[in-house]
């Protein structure tokens, strides 16, 4: 891995780390993971910025497959890798540290820092950073309304529904072609294998997502039901 790359990786847990420091002072009547999911959202629209700009043909987002990676697409995947290594420091401190969030940041840390020791498969990468970052924004506005609120609004509600067609079909349509082409192609085994995992741990998520919008459709039409036979009598 080259230095820079290393040197990226340091600078970048640095300025996220600095970053969350500077927003817990700013927000010091919010909880701790209120600013970390602030935190969160800066890095997703980061994130998808900087893979959409190491595109290398938009014909093709994933091509060329199991390329040598462009100097963008690494400086692209250690600003994530950075993200994700402060992000799993936090989740050790969270109250009730998930073991599907940790699997899932272990894989992606893995993933990415197999492709820039190798320095290719950064197309593939990318294309993968830009799916799994693309339902990140709201699936923090989710909590962020909560601590705000706003649980069982309308706006709650919409950012719910909002978050679950971008994750599904991101991960669940997008996703999947995805990681078949990553398989199918002269990457390494450490990649496909960490591409494979990835997609598994976004079906698991999936499952907990269909369940939370029939459990907050159900409830919503109880409420609805429930208001109609009042206003009836």
């Amino acid at each position: 891995m080259e230095d820079y790359i290393v040197n990226w990786v340091i600078s970048g847990a640095l300025f996220w780390s600095t970053t969350f420091l500077l927003v817990r002072s700013l927000l010091q009547n919010r909880s701790f993971d209120f600013c970390n999911r602030v935190v969160s959202t800066i890095h997703a629209a980061v994130a998808v910025s900087f893979a959409s700009f190491s595109v290398q043909d938009w014909r093709c987002p994933a091509c060329p497959l199991a390329s040598s990676s462009s100097p963008l697409q690494m400086k692209a995947l250690s600003v994530t890798l950075s993200y994700l290594i402060y992000d799993m420091v936090c989740c050790l401190f969270d109250e009730n540290p998930k073991m599907d969030n940790l699997i899932h940041h272990v894989v992606s840390i893995v993933g990415i820092g197999a492709g820039l020791a190798y320095e290719m498969c950064g197309s593939e990468m990318v294309a993968s950073m830009w799916i799994t970052e693309i339902s990140s924004p709201f699936l923090h506005m989710r909590e962020l309304l909560k601590e705000l609120g706003y649980r069982d609004t309308n706006l709650n509600f919409t950012v719910d529904v909002l978050f679950a067609i971008t994750f599904s079909l991101a991960r669940m349509v997008v996703g999947p072609c995805l990681t078949y082409v990553t398989l199918t192609a002269e990457n390494p085994l450490l990649i496909k294998a960490m591409a494979l995992g990835l997609q598994l741990v976004s079906a698991f998520w999936f499952y907990k997502i269909v369940k939370m919008l029939r459990y907050k459709i159900a409830k919503r039409t109880r409420t609805v039901d429930k208001a109609a036979k009042v206003s009836v009598h």
